[in-house]
C-alpha cells in the first residue's frame, strides 16, 4: 500500500494551526498533511466537508480527529480511510452526543467556562471564555501561547453540540487512541471508555497533559500517527 495522506481535523475552541507542531513532526518523515478547516456548525456539514477532502486525495488516508474532531472523521465513511486517530477526541456510538459523553463520567468544568453568542439563524456560537481558557483547554502552555489561543479560538455552534451520531466508522476501520489525564473537557473516564469500546489498536494516556493535546504534546501526537501510517503500510 501506498503511504496515506493525514487528514487533521481540529474541534471546537481551536483551529488548523493547533496542528502546528504535529504537522512540523510528520513532514520530517515526508508524510503529505492536510489540516482541514472544520467548520464547528453541525455534525452532518461538517462530516461532509471532510469527505470531500477524502475524495480530493488519491490512495489511503489516515483521518486524525481532536476532541469535536473525532465525532467528525467517525462519520466520515470512505474506503479510502486506512485508519483513524482520536486525539483527546470523542469517538460516539450511533445516537450519542459529544454532549452527552462529556457528562457520561464526573470530571468536565467546561460548560461553567462558556460564554453564548445567539446567531440570527436561532441557533448559539458557544467561546471559552478568555481569561479562563488556560486552566480549562491548554493548563500545561505557557500563559502567553494559551492567551493567542483563547483570541483565535473558533466557536461550537450548538447544533454540533447537541448533534446525534450515526453510525460510526470506527466499527469498521483500525483507530488508536491518545488522550491526557488532566482533561477538564473530556473526563479520562470517558476517553478510557470510548477507546476500549471502538476497540482501539493502542491506547495511550499521557499523564499531566491537557486537552490541547496537538499544541502541548505534538512529538507524542505525531508519534501515534506515524505508528497508525506503519501499520496501514504494513
Amino acid at each position: 500500500m501506498s503511504t496515506p495522506t493525514v487528514i487533521l481535523v481540529h474541534g471546537a475552541f481551536a483551529e488548523s494551526a493547533s496542528w502546528s507542531g504535529v504537522i512540523s513532526r510528520l513532514r520530517t518523515v515526508d508524510a503529505t498533511v492536510i489540516a482541514a478547516a472544520n467548520p464547528l456548525r453541525d455534525v452532518d456539514t461538517d462530516a461532509d466537508i471532510v469527505r470531500g477532502i477524502v475524495d480530493s486525495v488519491d490512495g489511503p488516508v489516515v483521518l486524525v480527529g481532536h476532541s469535536y474532531g473525532g465525532q467528525v472523521i467517525s462519520q466520515v465513511h470512505d474506503p479510502k480511510i486506512a485508519a483513524l486517530v482520536y486525539v483527546a477526541a470523542f469517538a460516539p456510538e450511533e445516537g450519542e452526543t459529544i454532549g452527552e459523553l462529556s457528562g457520561k463520567f464526573p470530571g468536565s468544568t467546561l460548560g461553567e467556562t462558556l460564554n453564548q453568542v445567539v446567531l440570527p439563524d436561532g441557533s448559539t456560537d458557544l467561546y471559552i471564555q478568555p481569561a479562563k481558557f488556560h486552566q480549562q483547554f491548554a493548563a500545561d502552555i505557557s500563559a502567553a501561547q494559551a492567551a493567542i489561543d483563547a483570541a483565535a479560538q473558533r466557536p461550537l455552534n450548538d447544533r454540533a453540540l447537541n448533534g446525534k451520531s450515526g453510525a460510526p466508522s470506527w466499527k469498521t476501520v483500525p483507530s488508536w487512541f491518545v488522550f491526557p489525564d488532566a482533561d477538564y473537557n473530556i473526563p479520562v473516564a470517558a476517553h478510557r471508555f470510548m477507546a476500549e469500546r471502538a476497540g482501539a489498536r493502542a491506547t495511550i494516556e499521557i499523564g499531566g497533559a491537557s486537552h490541547a493535546l496537538p499544541v502541548s504534546q505534538p512529538a507524542a501526537v505525531a508519534e501515534v500517527i506515524l505508528t497508525a501510517i506503519e501499520a496501514v503500510v504494513g
